[in-house]
């Protein structure tokens, strides 16, 4: 993870520097495509919604949609310039942060309560029961974050499991193959790995509440060359909520194609993916000293992550989070 994110922070500062091609980057107050990404996660599929509803162009900003079957590949585009903003978790955003990159959430999309799971095969009934066993996860990511907090809740540390660093989807088929004893997944590819006959999830994120924030993350310059297009993107989400309460059956239609899966199997990941309001956002971006407050959280995160040894200190927080687009969307 952090020779990643050291070359990230290297391509960052090469793309920066090794172009003058006027059409590599919009001046700053001038129009510009925005080039957006987002990966398989049920607080993330209503972005698709958006663009077959034509809901960008509504709120007038012409937005590339860009979808990775790798969630790390996105944010190696984030990091690298290869994107303007990402769709991302608070702790990931932190571990980029940390290797130099300038980033700012600017949107909550949802918290995880469930969707993230570790799944264990027969016999594996408690995380304690991992310790000598082999799990499979995308090194470095979200449910790598969440395993470690499983392990430490149960007194366990990663020594104490032999971790198969895989892509998550390579770690549910692995895992449905049976060759690793358990798996860190998230929706829909909990999906997958669920399929083992006796499977079962032994911890979840609706263990460790607000510990995995999902967010719209732009590249902090484009936040302030740019504010008209972030604008209308945080609008623009708003928007699509509306359309989904008010269209449900077409829009699961719609985000379960795009995750590959059955509606019923889309609809199952309602409970475990609580997608934000307006009034949710603005209580999550308040200072507070609860898990439920995103500057809270972005601490004890910051920490957990030294502690973890995923990266060398503590990333410097001043202008993570920008409460401004949500306060002024209607």
């Amino acid at each position: 993870m952090k020779r990643f994110l050291a070359a990230a922070a290297a391509l960052t500062l090469l793309t920066a520097c090794g172009s003058s091609d006027g059409d590599d980057a919009a001046e700053a107050g001038q129009p510009t495509t925005v080039r957006v990404g987002f990966s398989a996660w049920p607080g993330w599929f209503p972005w698709q919604v958006a663009q077959e509803q034509g809901l960008f162009a509504k709120n007038g900003v012409t937005v590339e949609l860009k979808y990775f079957d790798s969630y790390t590949d996105s944010l190696t585009a984030l990091s690298t310039g290869n994107l303007d903003a990402n769709s991302q978790t608070l702790n990931d955003t932190l571990s980029s942060v940390s290797g130099g990159a300038k980033q700012t959430v600017v949107l909550v999309n949802d918290n995880s309560t469930g969707n993230d799971q570790i799944i264990a095969r027969p016999g594996i009934d408690s995380v304690a029961d991992l310790k000598g066993k082999t799990v499979a996860v995308e090194q470095g990511t979200v449910d790598h974050y969440l395993l470690l907090l499983a392990l430490q809740k149960a007194g366990l540390s990663e020594q104490d499991v032999t971790v198969k660093a895989l892509l998550t989807d390579a770690a549910a088929a692995a895992f449905l193959a049976g060759q690793v004893d358990a798996v860190g997944a998230f929706a829909p590819f909990t999906t997958t790995a669920l399929g083992l006959a006796g499977s079962k999830a032994i911890a979840t994120s609706a263990d460790f509440p607000g510990a995995i924030p999902d967010h719209l993350v732009f590249e902090a310059d484009f936040v302030k060359d740019h504010p008209k297009e972030v604008q209308a993107m945080v609008d623009t989400w708003f928007d699509t909520l509306a359309w989904i309460k008010d269209n449900p059956a077409a829009a699961v239609g719609i985000m379960a194609k795009k995750g590959g899966v059955s509606d019923a199997d889309y609809k199952s990941y309602d409970a475990g993916t609580t997608i934000f309001t307006r009034e949710q956002n603005l209580a999550a971006f308040e200072s507070g000293q609860t898990p439920a407050n995103l500057d809270f959280q972005a601490k004890s995160i910051a920490k957990f992550l030294v502690d973890a040894k995923l990266v060398d200190e503590e990333p410097p927080l001043d202008g993570l989070l920008d409460a401004t687009f949500v306060k002024a969307a209607t």
